[in-house]
C-alpha cells in the first residue's frame, strides 16, 4: 500500500510551515515549557481574523488544584445547545488560545454555545490532573453551576487529539451523560505499531517518536491499559453505554489507526455511530481554518452532527 499523499492545498500549507519554521527544533525535545511556548507562537497563525460571535468571556471554576480557566463563546442568533471542547496538544501543550478560531467556528457551525478551559498540562501535571480539571469543568457545566447557570442543553463533549481523548475518558466515567460525542483525530491507544503509526511514522507534523514522548510526558506503561488514559481499552459494555458519537480522522496521521480500530470495535456492538475520514490532510489540520477548506468542511460536519445527533436530547439537569 503507497503512503498517503497531502492534497494541492495541504502541500501549499506544509511548504509554507517548512518555509517558516525551519531551524526550529522539535518541540517534544526541549524542556516542557520552552516546546510549550513554541507551540503557542506556531499555532498564532491559524488565530488570525477571528470570526465574530455574539459573546466571548473569560471565566473560571473551581478545581481540585484552584480555579480553572474558561472561556465561552456564543454563536450569533439562538444556541441549539452547548459542546465543551477540549484543546489537544499532547496533554502537554496548547491552551484555550491555540483553539480558539477552531471553537468559534464550531459554536458558529453548531449553532451552539462553546466552551474551552485550559488543563493542567504534563510533564509537570501528568495524568490523572488533566482528566480531574477537565472532569470538574464538565460536572460544573452539565449541572449549570456558577458561570454556566444560564447555558442550556442539550450537551456534547468535543476535543481533538488528547482532547478528544479527555473527551471520551469523561463519557467512560460515571459522569453526567452528554447528549453526543465528537471527536477529532483522536488519540485512544499506545500501540506504536499500526498501519497509520507506520504509514506516517515521520510526519508530516506529529511523528510516531512525538507520540511516545507526548504519552511518556503523560503517564508510565503501566497505567496505558486503564481505560481513561487508552479508550481502547474499554470493555465492551462500556463502549455500547455511550451516547451517540462522531469521529473524524485525517489520512496523514499516526494516529488514524486509532480512531478507525475505536469506529470499528463500536460498529461490531451494533451501534451506528459517525465516521469521516479526510483525505490529504495531516494530523491537526482543523486548526488551520483559515487557510484550508477541508478544515471547514470538517467542522461544517461536525457542527452538522451536532445538530442531527442532539435533535432529540437525552441529558438533564439535576
Amino acid at each position: 500500500m503507497s503512503r498517503p499523499r497531502p492534497s494541492a492545498e495541504m502541500q501549499v500549507i506544509l511548504d509554507r510551515l517548512a518555509a517558516e519554521d525551519a531551524g526550529l527544533p522539535d518541540p517534544t525535545l526541549l524542556p516542557a515549557d520552552k516546546g510549550r511556548a513554541q507551540a503557542a507562537a506556531g499555532n498564532l497563525r491559524w488565530n488570525a481574523d477571528l470570526p465574530e460571535l455574539a459573546l466571548a468571556r473569560d471565566v473560571s471554576v473551581s478545581g481540585p488544584d484552584g480555579e480553572i480557566a474558561c472561556r465561552i463563546l456564543m454563536p450569533q442568533g439562538a444556541a441549539r445547545g452547548t459542546i465543551l471542547f477540549i484543546h489537544g496538544g499532547g496533554w502537554a501543550f496548547c491552551s484555550m488560545a491555540t483553539h480558539e478560531r477552531c471553537a468559534r467556528v464550531l459554536a458558529q457551525e453548531a449553532e451552539a454555545t462553546v466552551v474551552l478551559c485550559d488543563y493542567r498540562l504534563a510533564p509537570e501535571c501528568p495524568y490523572p490532573a488533566g482528566l480531574e480539571d477537565c472532569r470538574a469543568v464538565w460536572k460544573a457545566l452539565a449541572a449549570g453551576q456558577g458561570p454556566f447557570a444560564e447555558l442550556s442543553g442539550p450537551f456534547a463533549l468535543s476535543g481533538d487529539s488528547a482532547g478528544a481523548n479527555l473527551a471520551l475518558a469523561l463519557m467512560l466515567e460515571d459522569a453526567p451523560r452528554p447528549d453526543c460525542g465528537l471527536l477529532f483525530y483522536g488519540v485512544y491507544g499506545a500501540d506504536f505499531e499500526t498501519p497509520s503509526y507506520i504509514d506516517c511514522a515521520d510526519g508530516p507534523g506529529l511523528s510516531r517518536d512525538k507520540m511516545r514522548r507526548y504519552w511518556d510526558w503523560y503517564t508510565p506503561e503501566s497505567t496505558r491499559r486503564d481505560p481513561l488514559v487508552a479508550p481502547l481499552a474499554a470493555e465492551d459494555a462500556a463502549l455500547a453505554s455511550l451516547p451517540p458519537l462522531y469521529l473524524n480522522a485525517a489520512e496523514i496521521d499516526p494516529l488514524r489507526s486509532d480512531s478507525e480500530r475505536m469506529y470499528h470495535r463500536l460498529s461490531a456492538l451494533g451501534r451506528r455511530d459517525r465516521f469521516r475520514l479526510h483525505g490529504g490532510v495531516v494530523h491537526g489540520f482543523m486548526q488551520m481554518t483559515i487557510a484550508l477548506e477541508e478544515a471547514r468542511k470538517a467542522l461544517a460536519d461536525a457542527g452538522a452532527a451536532f445538530r442531527d445527533l442532539t435533535a432529540t436530547p437525552t441529558q438533564t439537569r439535576t
